[in-house]
């Protein structure tokens, strides 16, 4: 029998969807992309990675403030819409890099600053990487996190994990705030800001962006409408499926 790692899973499960997630409105606008150029403007001469880049739109909007752009990722073909992109838009000092978040071909103390968007929630391992974010940044590096998160209670965390599982295998686990507050100080990075706020998803695209086979897509069906009204509530969650998440944006610096 064929084995599957995980690492195997989220290059198979994004891989095939790359031009989806480049035309991604959820993905390419939000206000988080405007508070990310906000951080960056500062940042003129600093050489940036961007961890988990996905079809790139952090390291788009990265691209238009700092001197250096390494886009990583675990899918090549991620990495090849980023770089057809970011040929596109004029972006000469954006190069691409593939690998895994757990361990980074990067020397010591080699970026100002590492990005991560919407990313850290399909990683097996977020304390390893939150370690190697560490040993790459140089002293009094920043760096930016946004992801999807839990809402750290046990009734919410478990339908929203269910939902993201079936729709999509690679997804392993969104992490709480006082969670992230732990990996961070236990990686040796001290968080300055840490915002809280929602995404609204809408349920037709949040499925055929990952083309979640149609026995999954039920399932999720099925469950969000056995879902309790707490749990309704919470999510906001519509007749159609579509609903909101919980998010979070954290800044912080090597200490």
């Amino acid at each position: 029998m064929a084995t599957q790692s995980h690492h195997d899973n989220v290059d198979k499960q994004f891989g095939a969807q790359a031009d989806a997630y480049l035309s991604s409105t959820v993905h390419s606008r939000g206000d988080d992309l405007v508070r990310l150029a906000e951080c960056l403007s500062v940042e003129n001469q600093c050489r940036l990675l961007d961890l988990g880049c996905g079809a790139g739109h952090a390291s788009y909007v990265a691209a238009q403030y700092v001197r250096d752009v390494v886009a990583y990722d675990l899918s090549m073909q991620m990495l090849a819409v980023v770089k057809n992109t970011a040929q596109e838009r004029g972006y000469n000092h954006l190069t691409t890099v593939q690998g895994y978040a757990e361990m980074l071909p990067f020397e010591d103390a080699s970026f100002d600053v590492v990005i991560s968007r919407y990313s850290a929630h399909h990683w097996h391992d977020v304390g390893s990487a939150m370690r190697e974010v560490h040993r790459v940044l140089k002293p009094r590096g920043k760096v930016i996190f946004i992801d999807i998160s839990s809402s750290g209670y046990a009734l919410n965390d478990v339908w929203l994990s269910t939902i993201e599982a079936l729709r999509d295998t690679s997804h392993v686990r969104n992490y709480a705030p006082r969670e992230w507050l732990t990996l961070f100080a236990e990686a040796g990075l001290k968080i300055s800001t840490l915002k809280q706020g929602r995404i609204e998803l809408a349920f037709s695209s949040w499925v055929a962006r990952m083309r979640t086979p149609e026995a999954m897509v039920n399932a999720i069906r099925i469950y969000q409408d056995s879902a309790s009204d707490e749990v309704k509530d919470y999510f906001l969650l519509q007749p159609d499926g579509s609903f909101s998440s919980d998010t979070i944006f954290i800044e912080a610096m090597k200490a």
